[in-house]
């Protein structure tokens, strides 16, 4: 049981920092944060099997800095899919 709610903490604290990240401003609960942060850590382990070939494609967390990466990429492809945020200079 431990496992599940570490793997969710880890997935709210990756989303808050990808939220920090990526430019603009947000409308996002803490959940939707979660969940952003639990895509960005597939999205991150995905990543990491393909770059450093480890073969195996199964959902496991990659880390908090994989999920970092994971969540601002899962980010910033739904901000571009939505048009949501127009970062402007």
């Amino acid at each position: 049981m431990f496992g599940l709610i570490g793997f969710l903490i880890l997935g709210l604290i990756a989303g808050a920092i990808a939220r920090l990240l990526v430019p603009g401003k947000d409308s996002m609960g803490i959940l939707a944060t979660m969940l952003l942060g639990i895509v960005g850590s597939f999205v991150g382990g995905t990543l990491a099997a393909l770059l450093f070939n480890r073969g195996s494609f199964d959902f496991s967390t990659s880390g908090l800095i994989g999920s970092v990466i994971g969540a601002v990429i899962a980010l910033l492809v739904y901000n571009a899919v939505t048009g949501r945020k127009k970062v402007t200079s």
